[in-house]
């Protein structure tokens, strides 16, 4: 059976007394082990070990605040602050669909998706394969390091630092994802008061 690992970057800051659940779901036709990263001073998740083909923390499934190996789809949390804020990121590259989906609130609070399968248009030059078969696509920052595509020095601003052909390549597969580091009025969702659902495919 083949491994594949969904890294999930979890902002847990909490400033009011009620704590949001988070329920995984996985509608993949292989087994996810989701990589758990809380903020800053919140306890980590203990997970055991473990080899993935993606989003590997170095052979354990706890990545001990590093955050597992790009490129990986994150899903990505600050609760109450004081509204939730969350998104999807393929700023540090992609490896799978996930949709975040609010529960137990009204309609206003939007679900946030990325539902195609990037792997399949992935540009040559930003392909993870393994047995031939493309298994990530990698950001144009992570396959370059260049401050262009890293929005880095003179790029380090929204007024410089613009969408390329790259970052198009996964804006066009998922339209409400982050696709480079200033993609804030498309990418990033607020909500109070939910419950979350983290759907893997």
């Amino acid at each position: 059976m083949e491994l594949k690992l969904l890294y999930l970057l979890l902002v847990l800051s909490f400033l009011g007394v009620d704590a949001a659940v988070f329920t995984l779901q996985n509608r993949c036709g292989n087994t996810v082990w989701p990589g758990i990263q809380g903020g800053e001073g919140k306890a980590p998740l203990m997970n055991g070990k473990g080899t993935c083909l993606t989003g590997d923390c170095g052979g354990n499934l706890e990545c001990s605040g590093a955050g597992g190996a790009p490129p990986s789809t994150l899903a990505e949390f600050t609760l109450d602050s004081p509204v939730d804020y969350y998104d999807i990121s393929l700023v540090d590259g992609y490896n799978m669909p996930v949709s975040i989906i609010p529960l137990g609130v009204s309609s206003s609070c939007k679900t946030s998706r990325c539902l195609s399968d990037i792997n399949q248009a992935c540009p040559e030059g930003l392909q993870v394969r393994k047995n031939r078969r493309v298994v990530a696509c990698k950001s144009a920052c992570l396959a370059f390091n260049t401050p262009e595509y890293c929005c880095t020095g003179e790029y380090s601003n929204p007024q410089t630092c613009r969408p390329s052909n790259y970052s198009n390549v996964f804006k066009d597969s998922c339209p409400l994802a982050y696709t480079y580091a200033y993609d804030d009025p498309s990418s990033l969702f607020t909500c109070e008061g939910a419950d979350y659902l983290i759907r893997f495919c």
